[in-house]
């Protein structure tokens, strides 16, 4: 399949025939056509309903396994904070609590990840992919055997990907088609193992108190997720050289005083001693539950992957 799609797009090249850019035309492709017919208007209504306009949309997803459901927030541009446009519920994902770490683990990732393509004509209707591994899991998995190919896709199947079923991932990939249309750069997405309330994540850190790779990183999404909780803007995140990650606001006093009480706070749980290691390679117990999924893949770039 591989050298059919290599043939494929050096027939193009030779002929000088190109791929129309999704970005400049993202009716062309059926299923993009399909979506906006169904869910434009309800996209519209939506964000008008909270005095947000198409035009200069910015978007954020925050993706809870456990509950098993992505909250869709959004604002205008010259905004300062973000509100909550809806609640999607994700209709089947695998693995088990805690990050990916390696490939053929069926784990669905957890940790600070962007939208980083579009792909109008997936093997699940619509799909958007994760940018995983992240500055962080490059650290922190297998070296040489980390996997890829991580996405938000339609159906309702899942071997490490979020599946939202074709109803849903079409309302979602045109919210991040018009965030791209309007200017936004960079979609963010948090996955989180579940809601981290205290006492949510007071239950987790007890119950892995010996894993310290996946107490460390929920100590940093726990951060994370009080930040946003309470000033409605995502922190920026710096990806450090354990694997770690430095969470912070807006350079303001307020924004300040906040990072370094989270900060403070969550510090003896997110220190990481150690290098994981990584065993030899098998399989996850953690078997979809409606069969395996084949690699979702297109043959062309729709959004350029930006790098920490």
């Amino acid at each position: 399949m591989r050298i059919l799609t290599i043939l494929f797009l050096l027939f193009f090249l030779i002929t000088g025939i190109t791929f129309p850019n999704y970005r400049n035309d993202p009716m062309s492709y059926t299923r993009v056509r399909e979506a906006y017919a169904e869910k434009g208007r309800i996209v519209t209504k939506d964000l008008a309903e909270h005095s947000i306009s198409r035009d200069s949309l910015r978007i954020y997803l925050r993706a809870f396994k456990t509950e098993k459901k992505i909250e869709l927030w959004a604002k205008n541009n010259s905004d300062s904070v973000f509100v909550q446009i809806k609640v999607f519920p994700i209709c089947e994902l695998s693995g088990y609590i805690g990050p990916k770490r390696r490939s053929h683990d069926l784990q669905v990732p957890e940790g600070f990840y962007h939208i980083s393509d579009l792909n109008p004509y997936s093997k699940y209707h619509l799909s958007m992919e994760v940018n995983y591994p992240n500055a962080s899991d490059s650290i922190r998995g297998c070296s040489g055997r980390l996997g890829n190919e991580i996405f938000i896709h339609g159906d309702c199947v899942s071997s490490g990907c979020l599946a939202m079923t074709d109803e849903r991932i079409k309302e979602l990939f045109v919210y991040c088609s018009e965030a791209y249309k309007s200017g936004q750069k960079k979609i963010g997405l948090t996955i989180f193992p579940a809601q981290l309330t205290d006492s949510t994540y007071s239950i987790l850190n007890k119950k892995y108190s010996k894993d310290k790779d996946k107490t460390s990183l929920w100590a940093d999404l726990k951060m994370s997720y009080d930040w946003f909780n309470i000033t409605k803007v995502p922190p920026t995140v710096k990806f450090l050289r354990d694997g770690t990650h430095e969470v912070n606001g807006t350079n303001t006093a307020t924004n300040l005083q906040l990072a370094g009480t989270l900060m403070a706070r969550y510090q003896p749980d997110r220190r990481l001693n150690g290098i994981l290691k990584c065993m030899p390679e098998k399989l996850s117990l953690a078997i979809p539950s409606k069969g395996a999924q084949k690699p979702d893949t297109f043959p062309f770039k729709l959004v350029d992957v930006e790098s920490y």
